[in-house]
Formats: structure tokens, C-alpha cells, sequence
């Protein structure tokens, strides 16, 4: 970790008191950033609070409410000043059947997932290009998944959510380049949060065969390589082997991938209590 490019540096983190959001969180202030984190208002971001740490603030908001984010970053830049460096890490997910997913789970996903990444974005994009013009390089980090770049079985909702924010960030890397702002897209496989353990319970049959979740990255591991990714201003930052894997599948040999992926899932639906290798 750079910490000469975090020492002082206010650091917006969206979902920044729980999973990755946290992890990045606590290692942006071990680097001597000024961190707001903004999180729902609940046991976590207590707890959080109550460190009452002189480089930390949390800002209790939900991402979905346009009013929510920007009374939070109002407190931000009255505590901090103007936002340096904006990472993205509000995120949801509810698998199942296609068929049995609502069209609430569908909205609620994308409005937490992708309009609560660009809600974030719209409301620190002004603070962003000054500094970048005033004191050299600031940066937006956005978190999507490796069901941003392959469609996975038992993610209707979801997946579409992930291809969004990719999207978003290859847009604002074009348009904010130029203006001396990096924008890095995060493609996380599953990662030991509470947001994992909180889905693996729902997830049919043929999603365990494809994303198990036994080999899950830490969320220090995924904050440590989105914490570098950013201060090197890499357009995308792909965690883990096996997802760089993945992705070099996706984009060279998409006709094999898809042909593993569906044998994975004839193998569970076939028998559905033995998960797929």
C-alpha cells in the first residue's frame, strides 16, 4: 500500500462498514486516510462509530435514496473537506430460479447495486475533477463481481446488476481520463462476507455447482488489491487465479466456458444434494 498517495486523502467508501466496504475501510485509515464511511444505519455501522477514531466518520445512508447520500456527503466534506477518492461497495444479492425472482428482487437489486453506485458517483464527481485539476490525480473504484463479465446460473437478478456498473466504469474511464480521474473496476469472485453467508442458504442446486463458495477470498485479500489497483490507476483489478481465469475464458474461448458451465449444471440437476467439482 502507497500510503504517501492515502496519508490525508478524504476516501468516500459506500457500504463501508460491512464485507469488503469495511475491510477497505480499515485499511485506508491504518494508511492514514480520512475515511467516510457510509453505511445503512445499523449494529455495524454502531460499532463502527464507536471506535471514534479523528480519521473516520460514519455516515449512516441508504444508497438507494438520492437525499440519504447527499446529506452524507455533506457531513463528509464538513468533517473532511472535498472527496479525493470515491470506492463504490454497496451491494445485495438474493439468487434463485429465474422463474421465482420478483420484480421487486430484480429493482431492489439494481437499486442498490448500480443506481447506488451512480448516485455516489453524480454527488462526488465535482469535488473529483477539481482536486484532479488542482492537486494532480483523484479516483473512482467501483465494485462489480465476477458476474459482471459471465452470466452465472441462479443470478438473474444480479448478474445484471454487475454488468451495469461495468458498463458505467468503462463510460466514466473514457469521459473522466482526460480530466485527470482514474476510474478501476472490481471483479471479486465469492468472498467470505456476510453478504455470502447470508445467500449461500438460497442458492439452487446448479448455482453451488458453479460458485460453491468453499474457496472464497477474504475481504482483506479483495481490499488489498482494490487499495493497489487504485493507487496505480488500473482499469480493472480481477482478485484471485481463478478469476483471472475465468475472465480470459469469458473473452478467448467462450464457446468451451459455456460448455463447462452447462455440463456443471447437468451434473446437479441430475443430482441435486452432491455439489459439482
Amino acid at each position: 500500500m502507497n500510503r504517501t498517495f492515502w496519508a490525508g486523502r478524504h476516501t468516500v467508501v459506500t457500504g463501508g462498514t460491512s464485507g469488503i466496504g469495511l475491510a477497505t475501510t480499515r485499511a485506508l485509515l491504518g494508511a492514514g486516510a480520512h475515511v467516510t464511511a457510509i453505511g445503512l444505519d445499523d449494529d455495524a455501522a454502531t460499532r463502527l462509530a464507536a471506535e471514534r477514531l479523528d480519521n473516520l466518520l460514519v455516515a449512516p445512508a441508504d444508497v438507494r435514496r438520492e437525499d440519504d447520500l447527499s446529506t452524507a456527503f455533506k457531513q463528509a466534506r464538513t468533517r473532511f473537506g472535498a472527496v479525493r477518492s470515491l470506492i463504490c461497495c454497496a451491494g445485495i444479492t438474493k439468487p434463485g430460479y429465474f422463474t421465482d425472482l420478483t420484480s421487486d428482487d430484480h429493482r431492489r437489486q439494481m437499486d442498490v447495486n448500480y443506481f447506488g453506485t451512480l448516485f455516489a458517483v453524480q454527488r462526488a464527481i465535482p469535488d473529483l475533477i477539481a482536486d484532479a485539476r488542482a492537486d494532480g490525480r483523484s479516483s473512482i473504484t467501483c465494485v462489480s463481481s465476477a458476474a459482471g463479465f459471465v452470466g452465472v446460473f441462479g443470478y438473474g437478478a444480479y448478474v445484471p446488476t454487475k454488468f451495469a456498473v461495468s458498463g458505467l466504469c468503462e463510460v466514466l474511464r473514457q469521459e473522466l481520463k482526460p480530466r485527470g480521474v482514474t476510474v478501476t473496476a472490481v471483479y471479486p469472485p465469492d468472498v467470505d462476507t456476510p453478504m455470502l453467508a447470508g445467500e449461500t442458504p438460497l442458492k439452487p442446486p446448479e448455482l453451488r455447482a458453479l460458485s460453491s463458495g468453499e474457496n472464497a477470498l477474504s475481504a482483506e485479500q479483495v481490499a488489498r488489491a482494490l487499495i493497489e489497483g487504485t493507487e496505480s490507476g488500473r482499469p480493472r483489478v480481477i482478485p484471485g487465479a481463478s478469476t483471472r481465469l475465468l475472465r480470459f475464458a469469458s473473452g478467448a474461448v467462450p464457446g468451451l466456458l459455456a460448455r463447462y458451465m452447462d455440463r456443471a449444471i447437468a451434473r446437479a440437476q441430475r443430482n441435486p444434494e452432491v455439489p459439482s467439482p
